[in-house]
């Protein structure tokens, strides 16, 4: 399977595959709007406002998996619309690790393990995806996105 072979939800219920954004980077980062790392919002917005028109996406994936996430989709994704300008799309909330894991997820944890094995340990853990669908680098929780501007713009300009 690729990553263009999952389906994904959208926060008001629609489900779509991602194939939908084949030839497209991504960013695929699951967030929490109680997390002490949500400030990421902005710096995840810049990144999509700055590289958008060279065809990066920007996917936030909510997950209450560590107890900091508003129970409801759509009202998490307001939130991050009104507290951060999230423009970028926002899903339905699901988890990311252990058997009610989303699959897409899972096979993002395989693909790309981190330092410590492929479990997720924190909201924000954010993963590069080339054009080709190519999971290209796994960022820890704490690191700032606007770190990922390198290896961004590698990606955009080998899709050139």
């Amino acid at each position: 399977m690729t990553i263009y072979d999952y389906e994904v939800t959208s926060e008001t219920g629609v489900n779509y595959a991602l194939a939908k954004y084949q030839g497209h980077p991504m960013i695929i980062v699951n967030t929490a709007t109680k997390c002490g790392f949500a400030p990421q919002f902005k710096q995840l917005e810049a990144l999509y406002q700055t590289y958008k028109d060279q065809g990066l996406v920007v996917l936030g994936f909510p997950s209450n998996q560590f107890h900091q996430e508003i129970a409801d989709s759509q009202d998490a994704a307001a939130a991050c619309r009104m507290t951060y300008g999230v423009s970028f799309p926002m899903h339905a909330i699901h988890d990311v690790n252990g058997q009610d894991a989303l699959p897409l997820f899972t096979y993002l944890e395989k693909t790309m393990p981190g330092h410590f094995g492929s479990r997720i340990k924190w909201n924000f853990t954010k993963f590069l995806v080339d054009a080709q669908g190519n999971v290209v680098k796994r960022y820890a929780p704490e690191t700032n996105p606007l770190k990922m501007k390198p290896m961004i713009e590698s990606v955009l300009s080998v899709q050139k």
